[in-house]
């Protein structure tokens, strides 16, 4: 199926590589014009933008605001309408991770994470609504994780924090139950970014095994399928929720785990 987002723009919070990257092409794949957001060298993400822009021929700009900070989430998305003229999808995906005992975790790396991960989509949505409103349509899609759904061991900061995000999810989506704006969320399971990548380093490192061998460990704990999910299906299921076939999927937290939250 076709989805044509020609005239739409978006920002996608964390978008300079993994998940947000392959929502952000799959956005300017489908004809949106893309704000980028996200850390890097400037000559990477300057590369990065300019490709995407050349290969799909849309707007695509990068915005460096730290989503850790309020006044910078909001913003993001000022700057946005301001260079667009609107912002119709607004994709929250920044996050970062620690891991550690609760007796254990750093106070500050709790407040870091749940200041990014929990705390900058609400500040960014509240952004983003009066206008969505306004112009009487907008798509709001918050990447949560198969953490939001169900826990693990030594995590807990960031499942507190995507459990908070699926909350939030639901609340917006009611608040906007009888408009033309949605709010969702995709709870993805173990995929393949730089993120994860570290923590299948740690674990080859902890284990004293070979970074293949500790993909396979990590995937066998939680993952049935033995595969990861891709940012390009993340991307798809996004564009999806942007098309009017998805109008009425309000609220939802969407599965893309391998079968991780079936168990």
């Amino acid at each position: 199926m076709k989805i044509d987002l020609k005239g739409k723009s978006a920002v996608v919070t964390g978008s300079t590589s993994g998940i947000g990257l392959g929502v952000a092409r799959a956005l300017a794949e489908a004809g949106a014009g893309v704000m980028l957001n996200g850390f890097g060298e400037p000559g990477v993400v300057e590369d990065l933008r300019r490709g995407l822009a050349a290969e799909f021929g849309v707007e695509v700009l990068h915005h460096p605001a730290d989503l850790s900070r309020p006044e910078e989430s909001a913003r993001l998305v000022a700057d946005a309408e301001k260079a667009f003229g609107r912002l119709d999808i607004l994709v929250n995906n920044a996050g970062v991770q620690h891991v550690a005992p609760v007796e254990a975790f750093p106070v500050e790396q709790w407040d870091r994470i749940l200041a990014l991960n929990l705390s900058s989509s609400f500040h960014t949505i509240r952004a983003a609504l009066p206008g969505m409103r306004r112009r009487g349509w907008g798509r709001v899609i918050n990447v949560a994780s198969a953490h939001g759904l169900v826990a693990s061991v030594e995590k807990a900061a960031y499942v507190a924090a995507k459990h908070g995000l699926i909350g939030l999810t639901k609340v917006v989506a009611l608040e906007t139950a009888r408009t033309a704006v949605t709010c969702n969320a995709i709870c993805p399971g173990w995929v393949l970014t730089p993120l994860v990548q570290r923590q299948i380093d740690a674990l080859a490192e902890r284990e004293a095994v070979s970074v293949s061998e500790a993909k396979r460990r990590l995937l066998a704990d939680k993952q049935p399928s033995q595969e990861f999910a891709t940012p390009e299906q993340i991307g798809a299921l996004a564009v999806f929720l942007c098309s009017e076939s998805a109008a009425q999927m309000r609220g939802a937290a969407l599965s893309i785990d391998g079968g991780w939250t079936a168990q």
